[in-house]
């Protein structure tokens, strides 16, 4: 499916409208990436005056939020979309919800950031926090460009992706907890680390969500709580 399959309406305003939905979802997904590698930055650096932007970035996320749920519904309710324009609207509604939340994950983070800075960095977590958060990133970015282009395959790669971040969440977790047990002066700090490689996860399964909303956009197929094999196939047929 490309950019041909929409737009192609006797109406030049719903042609507008679709085209509107798409230009503010992609513009929502700009600043929701900008404020994930704010985020990082932050926390990594102690930077507090970048943590307090990722935050106050919030407020401009959620007036998208609403933009684009109001334009939707315009569409929905004046237009009766059939078939891929229906599945665009549906896709992007649930996408919008996956992006203002991962904005939620991002000031969180900031917010692990402020502290930080204030009580002293950590002792341990901040190779994982960089690592897991280099990941989770490009995924957010590939879901994005997955769904500017229409790309199933793209977005099947971000799924695969996902499982790959669990895994290393997982081995992150054992690593702080064994350190903690070990250096209980440690413990207020490294637990700021652990909120921040939760909110990264959490970012990693939103991301996930989008890419499986540009495959039901693209094949019409739900692949949501199934395996990248069972994904796979679903491609296929």
């Amino acid at each position: 499916m490309d950019r041909m399959h929409f737009g192609e309406h006797s109406s030049t305003q719903f042609n507008a409208a679709l085209e509107s939905i798409r230009n503010h979802l992609m513009e929502m997904g700009g600043l929701v990436e900008k404020q994930v590698v704010d985020a990082l930055q932050a926390l990594l650096q102690a930077d507090s005056a970048l943590a307090e932007k990722v935050i106050e970035t919030e407020k401009k996320v959620d007036k998208l939020e609403i933009l684009i749920d109001e334009e939707c519904t315009k569409v929905l309710a004046l237009r009766q979309p059939a078939a891929s324009d229906l599945r665009l609207i549906i896709a992007v509604s649930k996408a919008v919800s996956d992006l203002e939340r991962i904005g939620d994950e991002s000031a969180k983070i900031a917010r692990m950031g402020l502290q930080l800075a204030e009580e002293g960095e950590s002792p341990r977590g901040y190779v994982e926090v960089r690592h897991i958060g280099n990941h989770v990133r490009n995924m957010l970015r590939d879901a994005l460009d997955a769904f500017a282009r229409f790309d199933a395959h793209k977005a099947l790669t971000v799924a695969a992706e996902d499982n790959e971040v669990d895994i290393e969440y997982a081995s992150a977790m054992r690593s702080l907890a064994t350190f903690m047990m070990e250096d209980p002066r440690s413990i207020t700090r490294v637990l700021n680390i652990i909120w921040s490689l939760r909110a990264l996860e959490r970012i990693g399964d939103h991301a996930r969500n989008i890419g499986e909303q540009v495959i039901y956009l693209v094949k019409g197929k739900d692949v949501r709580h199934i395996s990248i094999d069972e994904i796979e196939e679903k491609l296929k047929s």
